[in-house]
């Protein structure tokens, strides 16, 4: 399983800001995601971005005429999704605070004395 954060402070904002935690607390899961062209993805998250661009990996894409495609690895754009199954184990509540915590862990990080110590403010 990779572990990822969200990078920029932008992309931490919109994350903690929308329902797009939820979806990133869904890697490592199967799920399926339905497309605006009526075609459907189903495979394994690996990354899920603030503007909910998806990664899938173990991919059997259906196209909007029934045929299916085995892929290695599926990147979807966020503006394509029309929805994302949420598996029925996965504890809705639960993954949104996990996913909150990982967020204000990583905004809090310099605050506590983390980061590079080459550029700390001199006293005097």
């Amino acid at each position: 399983m990779v572990v990822s954060f969200v990078n920029s402070i932008r992309e931490r904002t919109i994350a903690e800001n929308s329902m797009v935690v939820l979806l990133q607390g869904l890697q490592g899961e199967v799920t399926t995601v339905d497309l605006r062209n009526e075609s459907t993805a189903r495979g394994r998250v690996v990354n899920v971005d603030a503007f909910m661009n998806v990664r899938l990996e173990d991919v059997l894409y259906r196209d909007w005429r029934g045929q299916v495609t085995r892929l290695q690895d599926l990147f979807i754009t966020g503006r394509n999704i029309r929805y994302v199954h949420i598996p029925d184990h996965v504890d809705i509540m639960k993954t949104i605070q996990s996913q909150l915590a990982k967020i204000h862990r990583v905004r809090n990080f310099a605050s506590l004395g983390g980061g590079r110590k080459e550029y700390a403010k001199k006293t005097k």
